[in-house]
């Protein structure tokens, strides 16, 4: 028979839990975060004294004796969740992300990586589908080396140094050619996440922006808003690399917004033409330097 001194402090942990659960609701995640850290420590410490199977022996018991639902899968996701992030690097207690975010981290071996989601989550408090999103673009990998560096130190850091390098746009079907009508609808089946791809503050106002200029109507591809610069974006698609009159085109549209929908307490319109490139989409222009350049994948 083994010791039942970790088994009971494991079970005594579970128990408070689960009755914490019930009486206090809104901090029950954090309690249960805390729990399973602590649960995690004892597990590690009671496998390095009586082997790897007793993680089976405590699952087996804890089943009959506190619920079916921890179960030994779910207590080596309590060890590993310790191991992972007693790393000095990584602070779970410190933090608010639920059970289910630190499971989902759980997958991702990089430290550094573990990090930037937890940042991640913390600042547009993403639900897990969110951060599983985010994960499966492969959105840390797409950032450049030296937001990475900074990552690792407490050098601080600014918005720009978050923008992904390439974004992707989604599209459902797989297109052997292309026009810029359907670039614009494969950005339209999913403009939340363009917008997320683009950065934070971004607001889609309309596709097919109708303005008059003259006596001809003209349609702007997109039209949107920055809230952090307080101001229009203009956005022009081209299936082309970049030409001389479509900086021509968007500057007389930048124009036209400035004059006809800018407030005097706004800023001035941004511009940005993408185009197309070889088999990739590129922000060739853009009127504001802090946005910067990027790449675009259909993906």
């Amino acid at each position: 028979m083994y010791n039942l001194n970790y088994y009971n402090e494991i079970k005594t942990k579970l128990i408070e839990n689960e009755n914490y659960a019930k009486i206090k609701e809104y901090s029950k995640e954090n309690h249960k975060v805390k729990t399973y850290f602590e649960i995690g420590k004892l597990l590690h410490e009671a496998g390095k004294h009586y082997g790897e199977n007793i993680i089976k022996k405590y699952s087996l018991q804890l089943q009959e004796e506190v619920g079916k639902k921890y179960n030994e899968r779910t207590l080596y996701g309590m060890r590993k969740f310790y191991k992972v992030f007693s790393n000095p690097k990584l602070n779970p207690l410190g933090s608010k992300l639920s059970w289910t975010h630190y499971r989902t981290l759980l997958s991702i071996k990089d430290i550094t990586k573990i990090k930037y989601y937890i940042e991640q989550c913390i600042v547009l408090n993403l639900t897990k589908r969110e951060l599983q999103d985010k994960i499966k673009n492969k959105e840390y990998e797409r950032l450049d080396e030296q937001t990475k560096e900074k990552l690792l130190t407490q050098e601080e850091k600014k918005a720009q140094d978050f923008i992904k390098n390439p974004i992707l746009i989604k599209s459902k079907n797989k297109l052997t050619s292309i026009t810029e009508k359907d670039l614009q609808n494969i950005i339209l089946e999913d403009i939340p996440s363009f917008l997320k791809e683009l950065g934070n503050n971004f607001s889609f106002i309309e596709n097919e922006y109708k303005i008059k200029i003259g006596n001809r109507y003209n349609y702007i591809d997109l039209l949107l808003y920055n809230i952090e610069y307080n101001c229009y974006v203009v956005i022009e698609l081209k299936v082309t690399e970049l030409k001389k009159e479509y900086i021509g085109q968007i500057e007389v549209y930048m124009n036209y917004i400035d004059n006809n929908l800018k407030k005097i307490t706004q800023d001035k319109t941004i511009g940005i033409i993408i185009c197309k490139k070889d088999n990739h989409f590129i922000m060739e222009y853009c009127s504001d330097k802090r946005i910067l350049s990027r790449e675009y994948l259909l993906a």
